[in-house]
């Protein structure tokens, strides 16, 4: 009589056990490894590793870089703890792909807000604007971007940034393309080129290195308008309203202002004031 009774509650523990599972449990957690009502065990979260003050994976396996930082607060405010995120690294032709196929929550990768991307994904943000501009060394007589005619232009091959300086600007420029902008700075030092041209906070970044401080300046030319936001997968719409609850709250308590300082700051990068949610500047 006894091994019959623990019999039927080992049943009845089973039962409830199958019923646990099929009602919730990891079957509840989406494909980026996070739970669909946030504060699940991990977070994927996409950015780039190849961009200094942005996003970059260091030597050491750990990451940094103003969009880390962003990204970091906001899944604070989602529920993870830093401990709980799984960087994913995601270079510009992929964003959209890896949105759609749920490799990632959300991206935070210089990521700028259009017309052409807002029908694959939708954005929250933006979270900083940025301009194309030129870096050029701190004693460079380039003061405008006319003066870059008869002089030369580096940026990297694919790169929009340096021919619409040729075609609008300087018709005259010699433009070199290179791999990548550590190639463009390296000769940009060397006297190779006379100035390098992408976007401020891209330029700041790289000009932010311990190993090139108080060497180039930025020429302030503001090219362009960059709304950076953060990706998520189209429709996603609770997510978007959260990321955005949470950058307002960066502003607000200041933390967006410490992050700016703190991965721009050696370049004496001239941000612009944090945007306002939704307000993208043409």
């Amino acid at each position: 009589m006894k091994l019959r009774k623990v019999t039927a509650a080992a049943a009845a523990a089973l039962v409830l056990s199958i019923t646990a599972t099929a009602c919730g449990g990891d079957g509840d957690k989406d494909s980026n490894g996070s739970s669909g009502s946030g504060g699940g065990d991990k977070i994927k979260i996409g950015i780039k590793y190849d961009q200094p003050g942005l996003g970059l994976k260091e030597p050491d396996g750990s990451f940094s870089g103003f969009d880390v930082d962003v990204a970091t607060y906001v899944a604070k405010e989602l529920g993870y703890e830093p401990d709980q995120i799984e960087w994913v690294e995601t270079k510009s032709a992929d964003r959209e792909n890896a949105l759609s196929r749920g490799d990632v929550k959300f991206i935070a990768a210089t990521y700028s807000i259009t017309d052409e991307r807002k029908e694959k994904v939708d954005f929250a943000g933006p979270y900083l604007l940025a301009h194309q501009d030129l870096l050029v060394k701190k004693d460079s007589d380039i003061k405008e971007g006319t003066d870059l005619n008869g002089k030369k232009l580096c940026s990297v091959t694919g790169s929009t940034s340096a021919q619409n300086v040729k075609d609008t600007i300087a018709p005259k420029a010699q433009l070199k393309q290179v791999g990548t902008y550590s190639e463009c700075l390296a000769a940009l030092q060397s006297g190779a080129v006379d100035a390098l041209t992408t976007d401020d906070s891209i330029l700041a970044g790289f000009a932010a290195q311990k190993q090139y401080q108080g060497q180039f300046k930025l020429a302030g030319l503001k090219l362009s308008n960059e709304n950076y936001g953060i990706g998520v997968k189209k429709g996603d719409t609770e997510t978007v309203n959260k990321i955005n609850d949470a950058l307002e709250k960066m502003v607000s308590d200041k933390s967006w202002d410490k992050a700016v300082q703190e991965n721009f700051g050696p370049a004496d990068y001239k941000n612009e004031p944090a945007p306002k949610i939704g307000n993208i500047v043409k």
